[in-house]
């Protein structure tokens, strides 16, 4: 059997979700599938459209009378306040279908070894709330469900957003099987960040060489120590020094180079690897749509010398 020349995209058009004048660009998950297609990275016979996750498949994680909540529109003002984007049923429409394409990430993943998720990393959700943008958290249902599959033992996130994963370490603070790293801003939001596995809480400022060469002295650690069965790596485009919400100093290159630095790492161990964006926020838009379309680019060129190994 001949290796494979490409990866599986996970892109849905109803990730677009009007969610009216805001700082959070939805646009952007279109925006990248199109600048990847139109430069050749990728083509449309790479793209795989998810179906969305089943409620039952939300209740690994979330309690069911949030669900409940949400297929009501009965989240309170105060629910609302603290999730910071409007609620609508396309919302929750679009966060289904995101949650249903990181289970399918993990699941393409498992056979092609790296998947791309351009959507996902909606890592501020908890159990019984959503918070910062995130309603649901689509990570940690898609790990919950390869793990009750029997697909996977073994999980580790790898969270490289500017703000700390908080649902996700709250999800997951009392589970052996998942390991939680996550890479952010300290002074930044969430002001209340419950415990990852492992936080490294960078200072405001920290710049690429700094950032690189902490993520290098500690992710391969991890993966040896940990030895998941799959990694979920959220590539946030918003450690970019003109991002809005972020107050890191990373260049599109050292993001690149983040990026890189993480695939090389999880593929050296042999590990299957699906990448979702996170957040991007940056003051020219064209600049976070540059960041992500990176990840896309780094998880090509990794396959491309993988086959050229074989």
């Amino acid at each position: 059997m001949s290796p494979p020349t490409a990866i599986p995209i996970i892109f849905h058009e109803e990730y677009e979700f009007d969610i009216g004048a805001h700082v959070f660009p939805t646009q952007k998950f279109r925006l990248v599938r199109d600048r990847l297609i139109e430069e050749g990275t990728i083509s449309e016979t790479d793209i795989v459209r998810p179906d969305p996750a089943t409620d039952a498949q939300v209740e690994l994680v979330h309690t069911a009378e949030f669900v409940a909540k949400i297929n009501e529109d009965a989240l309170s003002y105060q629910e609302q306040m603290i999730l910071e984007v409007p609620f609508s049923n396309g919302l929750r429409d679009g966060m289904w279908l995101c949650a249903g394409g990181s289970i399918l990430a993990g699941r393409l993943a498992l056979q092609h070894g790296l998947t791309s998720h351009i959507c996902g990393g909606f890592h501020h959700a908890y159990a019984d709330h959503g918070e910062g943008f995130c309603l649901i958290n689509d990570v940690a249902i898609a790990i919950r469900v390869l793990i009750q599959e029997g697909l996977v033992e073994r999980a580790l996130v790898v969270d490289c957003d500017v703000h700390q994963g908080n649902g996700t370490a709250a999800i997951f603070a009392n589970d052996q099987v998942v390991f939680t790293f996550s890479m952010h801003q300290q002074h930044n939001y969430p002001p209340y960040k419950p415990p990852s596995d492992l936080d490294l809480g960078l200072e405001n400022r920290t710049g690429d060489d700094e950032y690189l060469a902490l993520l290098d002295l500690h992710l391969p650690k991890i993966l040896h120590d940990h030895q998941p069965q799959i990694v979920f790596y959220l590539a946030g485009a918003d450690p970019y020094r003109e991002d809005q919400l972020g107050g890191l100093e990373l260049s599109i290159d050292g993001l690149l180079k983040r990026d890189q630095m993480v695939i090389d790492a999880v593929r050296d161990f042999g590990i299957p690897l699906a990448t979702t964006t996170a957040g991007g926020y940056a003051i020219s838009r064209e600049d976070t749509v540059e960041i992500h379309c990176n990840t896309v680019r780094g998880c090509k060129e990794r396959l491309g010398r993988e086959n050229a190994q074989k």
